[in-house]
Parts: structure tokens; C-alpha cells; sequence
């Protein structure tokens, strides 16, 4: 797993200050440049809007010369809200500032996972170790237990099995790990971009057409909460509430889902690296760090008896 903070908290950091900025009276363009730190997402914001183009297509452009995977995802995703809120006239600073709530809130949420995982991950690691542990072992005992490995035929037949064994474990944990490493790291970000174009005063169609048209064109795709979203939607037309509220707070709920979910599965990971703690290591285990100790010292016993 990848440590340090997540991206999107650097993101949300961004868009605070722009959020205060423009509360403040800064228009957009000077306050890109008042944050330009020169890192290559903010850069490309300054050049857009310096140059009379869209924000959002300068960040988006910016975000495409980053390395794919999850810093791209953040400012991609910031390219669409912005483009959102500019082509609903929802209000910039109060849209940013829910905005950076809700990347804090996914950033918090990266942040458990990643602390749930680092335990089964850090076990998966070292358990790994074992068979090298009991080569060291033997030779601490005065055993060449490495003489034995590589230049004696059982030794060899060990080694390959033990091998083999050590291979299928490694990629059997790192398979597990990865499964249980959720791959949505935006949850309720379209929920909440739909909220921003409602904020805007416009028609339902033409707000989900807004969020649709700028998910496509900086994330990719279609979002996957367009069920959900109609649902909310109608809920709210038939209570009489604001539409962006209930909107927000299902965002937030399924933030919070999301981050139970990943606990659960982080502990369910837990007990399952057993499996090939059992199956493939412990095996191995015995065949590359037990097996060869005890071949050393019955050829050692039997050359003094000789």
C-alpha cells in the first residue's frame, strides 16, 4: 500500500484557501495566482486564467501531466466541481468550501483505510521473512545449512519447492491486499457535484445534464450514483426540502459507509492471510529453513561417526 497523507487532502487545502480568497472579493484568476506554488495543476489554473480560458480545463490539463493514479483523480475531480459551479452560477466560494469538506472527509477516510490495512499488510511482509530467518537460524548453530541448499541434490529439490511455495504465497497476499484496497477513492463526489448544481437555481435535467457532461470530460465515464442521486432527488420533490441539502447529507452518509466498510474488510483480511500463512509460508518454512538444518546435521553426525 502507498503511505504518506492522500492526495486529496492537498487538494482540499487548495480549494480552501481559494474558497476564502473568493468569500474575501479576489476574483478567480487572481486568486489562482495568489496560490501558485508552482506545482503544475495550480500553474496550469494561473495560465487558463490569464489567458481568458476555461479554469477547469486548465486544471484538468494540469492534472493530465501527473502521473496516472490517485493525484490525477484528485485535481480531475476539482476540475469538475469548478466546471460545475462556473456553468451553473452557483455561488464559487460557498461551493468551494463544501467542496474542501467533502475532500477532507474522503481524504479522512483513505487515511483509516490505509491505518486498518498497514496491520495485515505489515504481517503479510513478514511473514514472508520466515523461511529466510530459518536459514540464518542454522547457520547461527554452526550448520551450512546454505551448503546444503545449493550443492547437494535433496537441497536443491527443497529449494525449488520451497520456492515455488514462497511465490505462491507472495502473490496470493498481495492479491488479497489489493482486493481489499478499495478502488472508488471518491465516494459521493457526484452527489455532491450534483448539489453544486442545484445551488445554481437551475432545472433538475439541466443540472444532472451539467454534472454528467463534466464527469465525462475530467473523470471519465459515467458517474455511478445516478440511481441514487434520482432517488434523493425525488424524495426531496415530494417532502418540499432543498434538494441541495439532502443531497449533501447523503454524500456524507455514504462517506461514512464507506469508511465502516473498509474496516470491516480491513479486519476480515486479518484472519484471512492466515491462509497462506498456513498453506504456502510455514510450508516453505520447513522445507527451505527446518529441512536442510536437519540434513546438516545428520550428514555432520554421520561424518563423525565415520
Amino acid at each position: 500500500m502507498r503511505g504518506g497523507p492522500p492526495q486529496i487532502e492537498a487538494v482540499a487545502a487548495v480549494v480552501e484557501r481559494l474558497a476564502v480568497l473568493l468569500a474575501g472579493g479576489v476574483a478567480p484568476a487572481s486568486a489562482w495566482g495568489y496560490l501558485d506554488d508552482g506545482s503544475p495543476m495550480v500553474a496550469a489554473a494561473v495560465a487558463a486564467a490569464q489567458g481568458g480560458e476555461p479554469i477547469a480545463d486548465g486544471i484538468a490539463r494540469g492534472a493530465a501531466a501527473s502521473p496516472a493514479g490517485e493525484t490525477r483523480e484528485a485535481w480531475s475531480a476539482l476540475a469538475a466541481a469548478w466546471s460545475v459551479a462556473s456553468d451553473s452560477g452557483a455561488p464559487m466560494a460557498e461551493s468551494l468550501r463544501r467542496l474542501a469538506d467533502s475532500f477532507r472527509s474522503l481524504g479522512l477516510t483513505q487515511r483509516e483505510l490505509q491505518i486498518a490495512l498497514s496491520g495485515p499488510s505489515a504481517t503479510a511482509r513478514m511473514v514472508m521473512a520466515l523461511p529466510v530467518i530459518g536459514i540464518l537460524f542454522g547457520l547461527a548453530l554452526g550448520f551450512n545449512t546454505l551448503q546444503t541448499l545449493f550443492t547437494t541434490l535433496p537441497g536443491l529439490v527443497l529449494l525449488a519447492a520451497g520456492s515455488a511455495l514462497m511465490l505462491v504465497g507472495s502473490r496470493w497476499n498481495r492479491r488479497m491486499v489489493r482486493r481489499a484496497t478499495p478502488r472508488e477513492r471518491t465516494v459521493g463526489l457526484a452527489t455532491d457535484l450534483m448539489a453544486i448544481a442545484m445551488s445554481g437555481g437551475g432545472s433538475i435535467e439541466v443540472s444532472k445534464r451539467r454534472l454528467e457532461t463534466a464527469w465525462h470530460t475530467y473523470l471519465g465515464g459515467k458517474p455511478t450514483e445516478l440511481a441514487e442521486i434520482d432517488e434523493i432527488l425525488d424524495l426531496a420533490g415530494r417532502a418540499g426540502v432543498p434538494a441541495a441539502e439532502l443531497l449533501r447529507s447523503e454524500a456524507a452518509c455514504r462517506r461514512r459507509d464507506a469508511r465502516m466498510e473498509g474496516q470491516r474488510v480491513a479486519a476480515a483480511l486479518a484472519v484471512r492471510l492466515m491462509i497462506p500463512l498456513g498453506l504456502c509460508v510455514l510450508p516453505a518454512f520447513m522445507l527451505v529453513g527446518v529441512a536442510p538444518l536437519l540434513l546438516s546435521i545428520v550428514s555432520s553426525t554421520i561424518g563423525v561417526l565415520g
